[in-house]
């Protein structure tokens, strides 16, 4: 396989994982979150709490792993080949996904999942109306930077 063949895989897989997860970002942010929050506190809190433990164990995360790593090797693969046709394009889709895509989650939206999940029974009111707040904020960021990573992706096979 040649290396223009892998780059081509890898920005297919790139393109379509990212258009994938930011449709399921999107539907966090403009409805689901909002389902949530009507059911209350201990209710929206526990179908959280519930859809985060099942999607560690769903399709979900074979994606966003995959297409993590994809975007941090078209990234590196965009700085190798600096002056070439979609170099530019490699790099700001891949630093986008991963930066604003895989350290957000990592670094914003799961701390809230985890501290969400070990809120007391006391706490979770109070508790829950920060996290509706704070997690769609950062929800927002993943899902803008998955679609412009995805647009950038697209970009990159036409040049």
């Amino acid at each position: 396989m040649t290396l223009a063949s892998m780059i081509s895989i890898l920005l297919w897989l790139c393109a379509l994982g990212c258009g994938l997860l930011a449709g399921l970002y999107f539907a966090f942010s403009v409805f689901i979150m909002s389902a949530l929050d009507r059911l209350g506190p201990a209710a929206g809190a526990a179908a959280m709490n519930s859809i985060n433990d099942v999607i560690l164990r769903s399709l979900f995360m074979p994606a966003f792993l995959l297409t993590s790593l994809a975007s941090l090797a078209l990234a590196s693969i965009g700085v190798l080949r600096w002056g070439e046709a979609g170099a530019g394009l490699l790099i700001a889709g891949g630093l986008c996904h991963f930066v604003g895509m895989f350290v957000v989650t990592m670094a914003f939206n799961v701390p809230l999942n985890n501290q969400l999940q070990s809120s007391q029974a006391a706490e979770v009111e109070a508790n829950w109306r920060r996290y509706v707040v704070a997690w769609t904020r950062w929800n927002h960021v993943r899902t803008l930077a998955s679609l412009a990573a995805s647009a950038l992706f697209i970009a990159a096979l036409i040049a």
